[in-house]
């Protein structure tokens, strides 16, 4: 039995998200997840099941999503990654695959896990790429929204941006970036944390365009976070503007530079 992990790159718009919303083997047209492990499994000519870094929402897209799957089969990488792909979606497509230790973990062995959120900034909706873009007519202040975002850094207790569905334990997470910049038209926002709760990058925005849109002042996301209340919070932005660039793992694991942690401090098990 060897363990793989796979870098999976995917366009969210037709599922209803990652999670597989059927038992293995049965009938599953909606999830990400179903469709990978139907792929996998043929390769495999036998049954697969899957874990991943993170689970995307509906609409959500990737950029590399990292899932481990074993399997006894006997099949070189290049195999697991070309013969995965053929089988798939053309909404999805397996990008590497690289044998790993017995002890590896998409969700638990990553230390970081990174969104990215782009959002068009001008008076007319947009036609081009409108699947991968959030759209706002009214002008945005980025750099009052970079300034307020830096109050959320740190690990703090982020209830005030989860869901109410969300069913993470505890809403303690540690925010390590939060940059917000203008490119042109669009406005990019970029989201790194150890770990994130339901909707809560789509949360992060909804509040920080309170503050680029003039509605609100800068300190007013922090008074948010340290209230502890959704509903003080600004509105969920929508799905579509969500890319999940990637988990980050450290470097023993051996996986592509673009899943690894390049700072040995930030590799180091959390206390």
């Amino acid at each position: 039995m060897t363990r793989y992990a796979l870098g999976v790159e995917y366009d969210g718009s037709d599922f209803l998200g990652w999670q597989r919303l059927s038992k293995p083997g049965e009938s599953d047209a909606g999830s990400l997840q179903a469709a990978l492990e139907e792929a996998l499994s043929f390769v495999a000519a036998a049954s697969i099941q899957s874990v991943c870094a993170g689970r995307t929402d509906a609409g959500v897209h990737a950029a590399c999503q990292v899932v481990h799957f074993d399997s006894p089969a006997d099949r070189d990488p290049r195999g697991w990654m070309l013969g995965t792909t053929s089988r798939l979606p053309d909404a999805i497509c397996v990008r590497w695959c690289v044998p790993v230790a017995d002890d590896f973990h998409a969700r638990f062995s990553a230390r970081a896990r990174r969104y990215r959120y782009r959002l068009l900034n001008r008076p007319v909706r947009p036609a081009l790429q409108r699947q991968y873009l959030a759209w706002e007519r009214r002008r945005l202040d980025a750099e009052a929204m970079h300034r307020a975002a830096q109050a959320l850094l740190g690990e703090h207790d982020f209830s005030a941006f989860r869901t109410v569905h969300c069913q993470a334990p505890h809403a303690r997470r540690d925010l390590q970036r939060l940059d917000v910049h203008r490119d042109g038209e669009e406005v990019i926002f970029e989201v790194q944390a150890n770990a994130f709760l339901h909707h809560m990058v789509r949360n992060l925005v909804g509040t920080l365009l309170e503050v680029g849109r003039g509605d609100r002042p800068e300190a007013w996301v922090g008074e948010v976070l340290h209230g502890r209340d959704r509903t003080l919070a600004g509105a969920t932005a929508p799905a579509g503007g969500l890319v999940f660039v990637g988990p980050l793992y450290p470097p023993q694991w051996g996986l592509p530079s673009e899943a690894t942690l390049s700072d040995p401090e930030e590799a180091a098990p959390a206390p």
